[in-house]
């Protein structure tokens, strides 16, 4: 049996694995948070609440309507950003000149009203969800066995990640949308409607947790809890790569996942703390995360 720092090679390509799918929903939650406040200033307390949205809608999806996993892949985060730019428009624009304190207390006061609505209905038991057939099973690697959804997260978690980057970092849209937030009246002097810009991009911000809902349903249970179990966590890995920060929240994602999976290996006490320990560490360090700007 081949071993790794005394142990099997299998019990820790699993942990492994189990790490960078872990990592993958931070990676894909902090962007959405990465995105919503390098570009709007509003630290988004709803987004755990978003999340677990999302999954319900895709649990809902299946159960009432026979909808399956592949279409509440797209449907479900267009109707969470639709439901993001509602809040946006009717709520988060009146506090945009306000200290960043009462976004917050908005965002959290919504995610008690939806966490609360959906424990009301469902109680706070978690729902199964079934896997998509096409994605069941496993594909042996020779020295362990590969779970074909997990794969499957990661590499669709990835893709959107880095297409997001993309997008934000390296076109016109992008550079539009930094200089929307930096200098608006400059921007708008060049034909571009702003305020439609910052709403549309908060939408965006929420439907990448809703997203990340769906990937979450088939693997975890479908409860009204699942966001605010996770949220702390991804709060913590924007910190570590920086408020803000586009490329921060996707590396530092996986990266946090990854090392908590192996932190399960060598010191299992750990394992739930190991992400906060990281980020006192940093802050102590530097102060603006990794990949953040010093202001």
């Amino acid at each position: 049996m081949i071993m790794i720092f005394g142990i099997p090679l299998q019990a820790f390509l699993g942990q492994l694995l189990l790490g960078l799918v872990n990592g993958s929903f931070y990676a894909i939650l902090s962007l959405g948070l990465a995105v919503i406040f390098g570009l709007l200033n509003v630290i988004n307390f709803a987004h755990g609440a978003l999340y677990m949205l999302g999954a319900f809608l895709a649990w809902m999806g299946l159960s009432y309507f026979g909808i399956n996993y592949w279409l509440m892949l797209i449907l479900a985060p267009i109707i969470v950003g639709l439901f993001g730019i509602l809040i946006e428009k009717f709520l988060l624009k009146h506090l945009y000149k306000l200290d960043h304190l009462y976004g917050l207390l908005l965002t959290f006061g919504i995610t008690l009203l939806i966490e609360g609505l959906f424990r009301s209905f469902y109680g706070v038991s978690g729902q199964p969800y079934s896997t998509p057939e096409a994605l069941r099973g496993a594909t042996n690697l020779g020295f362990m066995m590969l779970p074909n959804y997990r794969a499957w997260v990661v590499v669709a978690s990835v893709v959107v990640c880095l297409i997001t980057w993309f997008i934000i970092e390296r076109t016109r849209l992008g550079a539009l949308l930094r200089a929307g937030t930096e200098n608006p009246r400059l921007v708008e002097a060049f034909g571009v409607n702003v305020p439609l810009m910052i709403t549309l991009t908060y939408g965006f911000g929420v439907a990448l947790a809703g997203f990340a809902g769906v990937l979450a349903a088939p693997i975890l249970q479908v409860s009204p809890l699942m966001g605010s179990n996770l949220i702390i966590v991804v709060f913590a890995v924007v910190v570590i790569g920086g408020m803000g920060s586009i490329l921060g929240a996707i590396v530092t994602g996986l990266g946090l996942g990854i090392i908590e999976g192996l932190t399960k290996v060598f010191w299992p006490e750990a394992s739930s703390t190991v992400v906060f320990i990281i980020m006192a560490i940093v802050l102590l360090i530097r102060p603006a995360g990794l990949f953040g700007k010093e202001k």
